[in-house]
């Protein structure tokens, strides 16, 4: 099996979004060979099941990121690896306030990228979930 290769395309002919001066994701990613992961959405609850930073978007982006580092590492993978995420926020104001936290996790993989707001997520406590998809070499 061909080693992954992966290559980010920042097209100048596309906006670049940039919060307090931080590139946002990447464009386009195209990967070639490797092993494909998908991690479901995941929510800011640690392993006993609590809920964690209620009314505190800073704290759950923080564990759902962790949660999401942990998915990864499961399968062999890392943030790094990350070519894809889609986070669905309660409030998406609340969400950019925090960008210094979300890019502690997504920063270092610059996936593909989608925020959406919603009304409610799976309980009413939850503020942020991130689904996402991940690329490694699959030799």
């Amino acid at each position: 099996m061909e080693p992954l290769q992966r290559k980010d395309i920042h097209p100048d002919t596309l906006f670049r979004r940039k919060v307090d001066g931080h590139l946002l994701y990447t464009p386009v990613v195209v990967v070639s060979a490797g092993k494909t992961i998908f991690v479901s959405g995941l929510l800011a609850r640690n392993r006993e099941g609590t809920i964690i930073g209620v009314g505190d978007m800073a704290a759950q982006i923080r564990q759902v990121g962790e949660n999401l580092r942990l998915a990864l590492e499961a399968a062999g993978a890392s943030l790094n690896d990350l070519v894809r995420t889609c986070t669905y926020v309660t409030d998406i104001d609340e969400f950019f306030r925090h960008v210094d936290v979300r890019q502690e996790f997504l920063g270092p993989g610059m996936p593909t990228s989608t925020t959406i707001e919603v009304r409610r997520l799976s309980h009413p406590d939850f503020m942020v979930e991130i689904e996402a998809v991940a690329m490694i070499d699959g030799a």
